[in-house]
């Protein structure tokens, strides 16, 4: 499978022909990995959703009411870049995120930061200015610039609002995202089980409490489309609108037919959502967030996923012993302060496996987060190069922190650790996945 495919599908199984790492577990067994690194860069814009060749009525219809801005509707967009391949052995980087920001940035400010896109950029000239255009020009703006280095730009993803963003991805595929909340009260219990089995699984969730649900739905084109490949604007809206009729301020253990009879966990919601929605149109996946450090996620081949965040703080100094002290002040600036410097980082762990169907669980949420805690433990307040065994004899690069980070979590899991991810600042993440 291509780099670009392993990081469409987070559930890959094939090893990556380019660009993966093979780890060797305490089993003796080879597992590949596909390290990315992405970086985030913010612009401003105006563009009106506007094709000429249908009527005002059918735009309104494919796009909304913002079809109608004449003059074009402002958005803040925020752009994430996102490379893949071997990171340098010597100086543990995959790639220089500021060359990202230089090369990348320029782009931006050349052709889209200020602009109003119909007009000012001649890419979208005949071409309606999409999240998922949008996405899709920045990757082919930006692809030629890094032609024979050994980062690999696989995807643009671009936020456009709290509600809308987009994916783009170097094989073509293409995934648009709608966002929406909701609030629910609930018992997190499983009707199939006792109720010493419900209290040892999920402990104090068996008793009633609520929660503000942020749920995204993802539709995927696997090739560009001069139409929308997805659904119209009017469709969608339509969507979430029955979706929040029946979830929205509802007792999901009582109120909700659909839900009765059935575990009410994240895992069984996200799947509800999925299936609900798939009756209507094409969804591809589901994402459903609990809280902002909890998530269930949701395939249509039926693959499922949990993810759970949680921050750490650390000192560390960005340095290669053989390096001239010019050469690392050259490669890394700042980061080479003697003293060091620090970051509150955060780490989410992503686990895959079989969803049962008596419990309604894919995991044991408690399990999770010990094993998360747990891998950070060590870590914690410590100064990563002076005081951590990992960082002695290697560069405390987000890369490498990541790459350590994995078995640490992953073998307290049974290897069901699918992906990790690691936020240095909101600018730079770094992710290592399982293929």
């Amino acid at each position: 499978m291509p780099i670009e495919g392993a990081v469409a599908r987070l559930e890959a199984r094939r090893p990556t022909s380019d660009g993966a790492i093979c780890t060797i577990s305490r089993r003796g067994v080879c597992s590949f990995m596909l390290l990315t690194v992405s970086k985030r860069v913010e612009f401003s814009a105006s563009r009106r959703l506007f094709a000429p060749k249908f009527s005002a009525e059918e735009n309104r219809k494919l796009f909304g009411e913002e079809s109608s801005s004449r003059y074009g509707t402002g958005r803040n967009y925020v752009a994430y870049f996102v490379f893949a391949g071997q990171p340098d052995p010597t100086t543990g980087m995959l790639i220089n995120i500021s060359e990202i920001k230089e090369r990348a940035g320029g782009i931006i400010h050349d052709r889209y930061d200020h602009r109003f896109l119909n007009e000012d950029n001649p890419a979208f000239r005949n071409k309606v200015p999409t999240a998922e255009n949008v996405c899709r020009q920045l990757l082919e703006d930006v692809v030629p610039l890094f032609d024979g280095k050994q980062a690999r730009l696989v995807a643009v993803h671009l936020r456009e609002t709290p509600e809308r963003s987009a994916t783009a991805y170097a094989n073509n595929a293409v995934d648009a995202n709608y966002w929406f909340d909701f609030s629910a009260a609930r018992r997190t219990i499983s009707p199939h089980l006792t109720a010493s089995e419900n209290e040892k699984l999920f402990g104090i969730s068996t008793a009633e409490h609520g929660h503000n649900y942020r749920t995204r739905l993802t539709f995927r084109a696997d090739s560009p489309s001069p139409k929308p490949a997805f659904a119209t604007q009017e469709e969608i809206s339509a969507l979430v609108q029955s979706l929040r009729a029946q979830l929205d301020h509802k007792n999901l253990n009582r109120d909700v037919d659909a839900l009765r009879g059935k575990p009410i966990t994240t895992e069984s919601l996200s799947r509800f959502i999925l299936q609900s929605g798939s009756n209507k149109l094409p969804l591809s996946r589901v994402r459903l967030h609990e809280r902002n450090d909890f998530f269930a996620e949701n395939w249509s081949d039926e693959g499922m996923f949990l993810g759970m965040r949680a921050a750490f703080s650390a000192a560390h100094r960005l340095h290669v012993p053989s390096f001239s002290d010019a050469q690392n002040s050259e490669l890394f600036g700042k980061c080479n302060n003697p003293r060091g410097h620090g970051h509150r980082y955060v780490a989410e762990a992503t686990i895959g496996g079989e969803y049962d169907e008596r419990s309604g669980a894919l995991a044991n949420f408690e399990e999770l987060r010990i094993a998360l805690g747990q891998g950070l433990a060590s870590w914690r307040d410590k100064h990563l190069d002076l005081e951590t065994e990992e960082f002695r004899d290697q560069p405390s690069t987000g890369e490498n922190i990541v790459r350590a980070l994995w078995p640490k979590i992953d073998s307290a899991l049974q290897q069901r650790l699918v992906r990790l991810r690691l936020w240095e600042t909101a600018n730079n993440r770094f992710t290592l996945r399982r293929t």
